[in-house]
């Protein structure tokens, strides 16, 4: 069993920034491809991005790109998410979570551990 534990949420302004952080219980977390998901009130969770095993490959939606970066520190068991130039439409609940598979990564259902999510909100 993995537990995963997110924290960094919080209200901010349209342009400003939040830095994501997710704890993961696990011994083995250098084995779990990590990502992030959101889910905006009456939409589908949405995969955000993804970072391999090591860390070297990371992967993200277009509407995020130049303005998220996913990292991770295996020593410290903690997935990141940097988020920049935050919009109105970036408002949902951000997921982490971890999967032993390394395909189909954009996919929610390849995922085998769940946070329990952090509110984003963005105003503008």
């Amino acid at each position: 069993q993995v537990q995963l534990v997110e924290s960094g949420g919080g209200l901010v302004q349209a342009g400003g920034s939040l830095r994501l952080s997710c704890a993961a219980s696990s011994r083995t977390f250098s084995s779990y491809v990590m990502a992030w998901f959101r889910q905006a009130p009456g939409k589908e969770r949405e995969f955000v991005a993804a970072i391999s095993r090591s860390g070297g490959t990371s992967y993200c939606i277009d509407s995020v790109k130049g303005r998220f970066a996913i990292s991770r520190d295996n020593a410290e068991n903690t997935v990141y998410l940097q988020m920049n130039v935050l919009k109105p439409e970036d408002t949902a609940v951000y997921y982490c979570a971890a999967a032993l598979r390394d395909y189909d990564v954009v996919v929610a259902a390849q995922y085998d551990y769940w946070g329990q999510g952090t509110q984003v909100t963005v105003s503008s």
